[in-house]
């Protein structure tokens, strides 16, 4: 089953937690998808970084949505290890996730995060996770 960008962005706009933060899908094809959030002070810890939870939804929304590009939309991740390479800063957040193997009902995922603009883009974290497909639709 193909999805479209703009059924993926649908997808998206449907989660109210994905509204909340601001996130949006500015990439996605088959075994591939890109998130972007613009960072405001509000997804901030005490020091000025992204929080990680932040960083953590990113990872894990991305690798959903690369994972659904060759599953189908009906997805959920299994399980997600993130590692925290640099504390990220503020003005926007990258998350380019893409699949690494999958069969009918799973794949495995790798995405990257990324803060910053242009040449100040900085890696910030990079996770791996695994998602499966669902009975539960809608």
């Amino acid at each position: 089953m193909t999805i479209s960008l703009d059924q993926a962005r649908a997808v998206l706009a449907a989660q109210p937690f994905s509204r909340l933060l601001g996130a949006e899908l500015i990439a996605f094809a088959p075994g591939m998808a890109e998130l972007r959030i613009p960072l405001r002070d509000d997804l901030l810890q005490q020091f000025g970084y992204v929080h990680g939870g932040v960083l953590a939804y990113a990872a894990d929304n991305a690798i959903t949505f690369a994972a659904g590009s060759v599953l189908g939309p009906a997805v959920l991740t299994r399980g997600l290890a993130i590692d925290y390479v640099r504390p990220g800063t503020p003005d926007v957040l990258r998350a380019v996730a893409s699949v690494l193997t999958h069969t009918d009902r799973q794949a495995v995922c790798r995405v990257e995060l990324y803060t910053g603009v242009g040449a100040d883009e900085t890696l910030c974290a990079a996770a791996q996770g695994t998602v499966n497909t669902s009975r539960r639709v809608g």
